[in-house]
């Protein structure tokens, strides 16, 4: 659980944090690593829908570390954010880098 944290898991978060906050990709943005540091990612679109106004951006937002929206407004056509995640998996042991496209 706190391998990010770890000397060897560090290099991966600073990929992914810009000042200490979440760094904002875009859809075509990736994290950059050094050649040594490779890691395979692993895709995954995520579809949000659900009834209005129940928190579907400010959930977004709030994975993405982006500021909350702080009054209610409809949220027009898809929003789509990416978000970076860096994990190493009990099983094999070797990191990985999640891309979670969020669909709003």
């Amino acid at each position: 659980p706190g391998w990010l944290l770890s000397p060897s898991g560090r290099p991966y978060l600073d990929s992914i944090l810009q000042k200490n906050q979440r760094r904002v990709f875009g859809l075509l943005e990736r994290p950059v690593l050094p050649p040594t540091l490779a890691a395979p990612t692993v895709t995954y679109k995520l579809f949000l829908c659900g009834k209005s106004g129940v928190g579907k951006t400010a959930l977004v937002a709030a994975l993405a570390g982006t500021p909350v929206p702080p009054i209610h407004h409809e949220t027009l056509g898809i929003e789509a954010t990416t978000v970076f995640w860096p994990a190493k998996p009990r099983a094999s042991g070797r990191p990985v880098i999640f891309q979670l496209q969020l669909w709003d």
